[in-house]
């Protein structure tokens, strides 16, 4: 395979994209914020370009300057956008119109909310051909069907006539790309095309933009902030920080001699099971620039290790070699990664005293249709799983979504009620077909959500609600309770006057402590975090995680930790249960479930995971699970993974597959699996039957 460095020296020298010198300002109420300054960028004809950094750095202001699609208070004030031999800045809107979807396409951050949800896929894909080429409505259908046949949409004919909300996110994803590829585009922007999705979907979609750039010799700038996602995939990469860029070169030169210490902080903040650290991730300290005002020197260097007096006085220019340039006046020598042994990763034990067992749990949505809403089948969301927790112990819960875990978590903490099967917490059964959980029963087992935006109450203030569950339990006067919640929001770092704000007045790293602050406030035993750092970028994700296991020394909490990103799950969890479809499919402590998978399942779950890396991306490249997760109302018969596995005979079809051993803390329900299975004479495992 081609090296990125060898595939740059091999291309045209005149670019598709050059962006020079381009300087964007939205206009506040006081003043102007400067969002993009002296930012330039050069994409060629079948290039891929990863632009990274923090929200608020200025990556999609960037992308959505060159559509010439920024928001009413947004402009360009300098610089020029040069694309195929046109200056787009000198075009009239309406021909600028023509350029958008035909020869430049944008991919945005959320499908949901850039899909119109009462038109069906067939029409809003065929929109963009029958708007800039004039087609009919025949050839524009068979150009849809086409194009979702490109983007390796399954039974793309079908599609036509459904609606957003009854495709999964990856198959949305697969739609707004389709969309953009209608006419032929010769440049895509994907901003953030990944951020929402599975690690499994994320890699299917990853590898379908390399597959579409290749065939297509289309230039692709790849938005995102995380390092994981840009290694492997992009040519070159190009860092930003406070509206400018820091660093450029290609994809290998910066992850291997990365010299600003931006770039050297964003990679040291990602959890990753390479390393096998479960120590204290590099969070970097801080808050990027405020763009309104006027920055004087680097405008890293309030957060910078290496800052020196120099720094604080002057605003260093990009220098370097024209491969790899930088702009830092005391550069860094690349990645500092601190490689530790698989012992030495190994977290606290927990007490050994069980807190939480679960037992044979199956919940099953009834669906129901008519006038008189008979039923007529069931989402079997939770299929007979049982596992148990140890006091101050967190127990990760891995798999795609729709397989059942949120569902899990909701059933924990009583949020909805069992089909079958029995939860007990601290001995006692809290959970059952027929038993209703008390308030008193409930305040040790609480929530925190993958949202932190749509679970807070935009109508009332902080204070208010993380006071709420100490109000409901009677916990204290209201001056107690005031005093509470300023000792609780110190605790997860946030200023005691963030009470008197609302929570639209924070970013979702603010909010995300915020909702942890609530989930801790009645001092529970029991915290489920479902999702809690899935939106966040790698620095507030790294600070949330170390805050969360500060929390739980200081606290003695426990952890149900659900998330579909493996390495923040081997980061933070001491025992694993990898789902799939409504079943457990293994279980065990971290570093066997993770180094040593028994379920192809897991092994590919681990196989699709971003690692910043660009050699070790390429090899895993193609090794994550295909296809689709089967539907919940008719799931597969024997394995309900077989209809994805590479190694499914039909045994997998007739028997569904009991659990094996592997060691006594590390089992797997498969026919064959990746390891060898090993007698245990001693059954008295803590993990589910």
């Amino acid at each position: 395979m081609m090296r990125a460095s060898q595939w740059v020296d091999s291309l045209p020298m005149s670019p598709l994209l050059s962006v020079s010198h381009l300087k964007v300002q939205f206009a506040t109420r006081q003043s102007f914020a400067t969002a993009v300054d002296d930012f330039s960028l050069e994409i060629e004809p079948g290039e891929c370009v990863g632009l990274v950094g923090e929200s608020g750095c200025g990556k999609t202001t960037s992308g959505l300057a060159i559509m010439r699609l920024l928001p009413g208070s947004g402009r360009i004030v300098d610089g020029s956008i040069d694309f195929d031999g046109t200056n787009l800045l000198d075009l009239s809107e309406r021909e600028m119109q023509h350029q958008r979807g035909s020869s430049i396409a944008l991919i945005p951050q959320d499908p949901m909310s850039s899909l119109n949800p009462t038109t069906k896929i067939g029409k809003q894909i065929a929109e963009g051909l029958r708007i800039h080429n004039g087609a009919s409505d025949a050839d524009a259908q068979r150009r849809a069907i086409e194009v979702l046949e490109m983007v390796e949409m399954p039974r793309p004919a079908e599609r036509l006539n459904q609606y957003p909300f009854e495709l999964s996110g990856g198959l949305r994803q697969r739609v707004i790309i389709a969309m953009g590829l209608v006419c032929s585009p010769k440049l895509l922007i994907a901003d953030e095309p990944t951020t929402a999705l599975d690690v499994t979907i994320q890699a299917q979609i990853l590898d379908l933009l390399d597959r579409l750039r290749s065939d297509l010799n289309m230039g692709i700038l790849l938005i995102t902030h995380d390092m994981g996602v840009i290694a492997g995939r992009a040519n070159r990469v190009v860092v930003m920080y406070g509206g400018r860029k820091v660093e450029e070169a290609t994809t290998d030169t910066l992850f291997k001699s990365m010299r600003h210490p931006y770039s050297q902080a964003l990679l040291a903040s990602m959890p990753s099971i390479e390393t096998a650290s479960k120590t204290h991730l590099t969070s970097i300290p801080g808050l990027p620039p405020d763009l309104t005002k006027e920055i004087i020197g680097c405008r890293f260097a309030p957060r910078c290790l290496y800052a020196q007096d120099d720094c604080r006085a002057v605003e260093p220019d990009l220098t370097g070699t024209k491969d790899h340039g930088f702009a830092c006046f005391h550069p860094v020598d690349g990645p500092r990664v601190e490689i530790r042994s698989a012992e030495a990763a190994s977290t606290t034990a927990g007490s050994g005293i069980e807190i939480l067992r679960v037992e044979n749990l199956v919940k099953e949505f009834p669906i129901k249709r008519g006038l008189i809403r008979r039923q007529v089948g069931a989402i079997h969301a939770v299929s007979g799983i049982s596992f148990s927790i140890q006091e101050g112990e967190t127990f990760g819960l891995v798999g795609e979504s729709g397989c059942g875990k949120t569902t899990v978590g909701r059933l924990i903490v009583g949020l909805e009620g069992v089909t079958a099967g029995d939860i007990s917490f601290q001995g006692k059964k809290v959970s059952g077909k027929g038993h209703k959980p008390t308030r008193e029963e409930r305040r040790n087992r609480q929530m925190m959500f993958q949202d932190p935006y749509s679970s807070l109450n935009p109508r009332m203030k902080v204070g208010e609600i993380i006071r709420e569950p100490l109000s409901i339990q009677h916990e204290g006067s209201p001056a107690e309770q005031r005093k509470k919640v300023a000792e609780l929001l110190l605790t997860v770092g946030l200023d005691p006057t963030a009470s008197d704000r609302y929570p639209h007045e924070f970013s979702g790293g603010q909010r995300q402590r915020i909702g942890l602050a609530r989930a801790i406030a009645l001092n529970p035993k029991l915290v489920i975090a479902d999702e809690p750092v899935s939106a966040l970028d790698v620095s507030i994700q790294a600070q949330i995680l170390n805050l969360m296991k500060d929390l739980q020394r200081t606290h003695g909490l426990s952890y149900v930790m659900i998330s579909h990103d493996l390495a923040v799950v081997y980061y933070m969890a001491d025992s694993i249960g990898v789902m799939y479809l409504g079943k457990l499919v293994e279980i065990g402590d971290a570093e066997s479930v993770f180094r040593k998978s028994a379920h192809p399942y897991t092994q590919g779950l681990l196989d699709a995971v971003p690692v910043p890396d660009p050699e070790m991306s390429r090899l895993r490249r193609g090794r994550q699970v295909k296809g689709e997760l089967p539907s919940p109302v008719n799931p597969p018969s024997g394995c309900r993974f077989r209809t994805r596995c590479p190694r499914a005979q039909d045994i997998c079809a007739n028997e569904e597959p009991e659990f094996q051993y592997f060691s006594e803390t590390h089992r797997a329900a498969c026919h064959f699996p990746l390891q060898t299975p090993v007698s245990i004479i001693s059954r008295n495992i803590t993990a589910g039957q």
